[in-house]
């Protein structure tokens, strides 16, 4: 089936960025809608899409949970295909749509359909469960990445993921006391919500930058 996108950004941004939603929230959802207008503030083309299984919720079908993430690499990939984006594309998204984007990654990265990686609340591990690592892809990721992560994201703090080993190709940005959307406590960390989506989407810019002056090299 033929992906349907949500599009912010103008068509003749440098970069595409194509994000996928987390398990529960769809691509209209308030943490992915605050996300694609904070990467569009800072020139960014984005592109949002639903996996199948969120479809059918829109449609009054099944809320069971997601089928396992192996299973839906293919839709994202048909997502890739479905887009043809005329700029260099930016694969990524929230929480699981991140996880699985970075599983297609390296495959895409290396046919040039992709220049890097975008993940927004990686989902290291499942809640509650540390030992239960979702990073071995990661150890030896060949495409350029950027993992925005809340430190006291509860699917990986910045402590956790201190001990992970992870390719070198990824770079890290911690929020400081962000949760799983980024979100900080203001009265702990005199910062808003509003203060970290700037942050990110800055830094995703200058991180982007760095893939043109690459690719110029």
């Amino acid at each position: 089936m033929a992906s349907d996108f949500l599009f912010d950004g103008p068509q003749t941004a440098e970069f595409t960025i194509l994000l996928g939603h987390g398990a529960g929230g769809a691509m209209d959802s308030a943490s992915m809608t605050i996300a694609a207008h904070a990467l569009e503030s800072v020139g960014f083309r984005v592109a949002r899409f639903e996996f199948e299984y969120m479809k059918a919720r829109r449609r009054g079908g099944s809320r069971r949970p997601p089928p396992k993430a192996e299973s839906l690499k293919g839709e994202y990939a048909a997502a890739v295909t479905d887009l043809a984006a005329r700029t260099p594309l930016i694969i990524g998204g929230k929480s699981m749509g991140g996880r699985i984007a970075s599983m297609i990654a390296d495959e895409l990265f290396l046919s040039r359909q992709i220049v890097g990686l975008l993940c927004l609340g990686y989902p290291f591990h499942p809640i509650g469960k540390p030992d239960q690592l979702r990073t071995a892809h990661l150890a030896s990721l060949i495409t350029p990445a950027l993992i925005c992560q809340g430190t006291r994201d509860p699917f990986g703090t910045a402590d956790e993921v201190a001990e992970y080993a992870l390719s070198g190709s990824i770079e890290l940005v911690w929020f400081e006391d962000g949760d799983h959307d980024l979100k900080p406590r203001k009265r702990v960390s005199g910062l808003t919500a509003a203060d970290h989506q700037k942050t990110m989407a800055n830094a995703a810019a200058n991180w982007a930058a760095q893939l043109a002056d690459v690719g110029k090299g």
